[in-house]
């Protein structure tokens, strides 16, 4: 569990999405410390990217707040749109333009001007690799490559906190490589909370994981609370599985 003393940058506190009789997420409470990078994990349809969208803003709970460094994220969203960054899952990109002109679309949509502008260009495009393709049209680059796009246009503003849903979906094992590297990097100066399904993952980036099931909040603790005994593997199917046995706690974890 987080250290409950510490400020939490990114807070969930009873958070409850409903879509007619449909329950997406259901009193959903945890507690983000500065630096830490955390996997969400669960399975598909477990109400991950419903999380996401009510952290970042863009969709309201049923019930509940969420906060991003001690700022309600509905009561403000201007405030929090500067310290956030966020990459969707699948995020939009306007794939006639080219990584430099977005990027500098974006930026002058966030005030970032002359000066400013151009070293936070220089920044996240050598943060994220983009060089060679600064002038290519972004439809005619790589599933990697769009994603290091998103990824640029979500770290320009220099946000204090960056949440990311299914980030390496679709990427092939060097791509995947390249942009795990980049998250541990940034998680050096930066709270990061990272959607994913793929157990690998987990091991690779995070050192807190938040486990979601059927809405429900199932587990919070590190990966190795989370293996115990068993695999990654194991302990994801003995949670997750419909017949779901009874669970005890981890070495430490907290099984919900």
């Amino acid at each position: 569990m987080a250290d409950e003393a510490a400020v939490a940058m990114i807070e969930a506190s009873g958070l409850s999405k409903y879509f007619g009789a449909f329950v997406a997420i259901q009193d959903l409470s945890f507690r983000i410390p500065s630096g830490q990078i955390v996997a969400f994990l669960g399975p598909n349809g477990a109400g991950k990217t419903t999380t996401m969208r009510i952290l970042s803003s863009f969709m309201a709970p049923s019930l509940g707040r969420a906060a991003i460094a001690g700022l309600d994220v509905m009561a403000n969203r201007l405030e929090v749109a500067r310290k956030l960054g966020y990459l969707p899952e699948n995020g939009p990109l306007y794939l006639d333009m080219t990584p430099k002109s977005l990027l500098e679309f974006f930026g002058e949509a966030r005030n970032l001007q002359g000066a400013v502008l151009r070293q936070r260009l220089d920044v996240v495009i050598a943060q994220c690799g983009l060089l060679d393709v600064l002038e290519k049209p972004i439809g005619k680059l790589s599933r990697g490559y769009r994603q290091r796009v998103g990824l640029a246009q979500a770290l320009l503003h220099d946000p204090e906190v960056l949440i990311m849903d299914e980030p390496t979906a679709g990427l092939d094992p060097n791509q995947i490589r390249d942009f795990r590297r980049n998250i541990t990097e940034l998680g050096k100066t930066k709270t990061i909370l990272i959607s994913t399904h793929i157990l690998q993952e987990v091991e690779a980036v995070a050192g807190r994981v938040l486990l979601i099931h059927e809405g429900k909040l199932r587990f919070d603790g590190t990966p190795a609370e989370l293996r115990a005994s068993d695999s990654l593997e194991e302990k994801f199917y003995q949670i997750t599985n419909y017949g779901r046995p009874s669970m005890q706690s981890g070495a430490g974890g907290e099984v919900v």
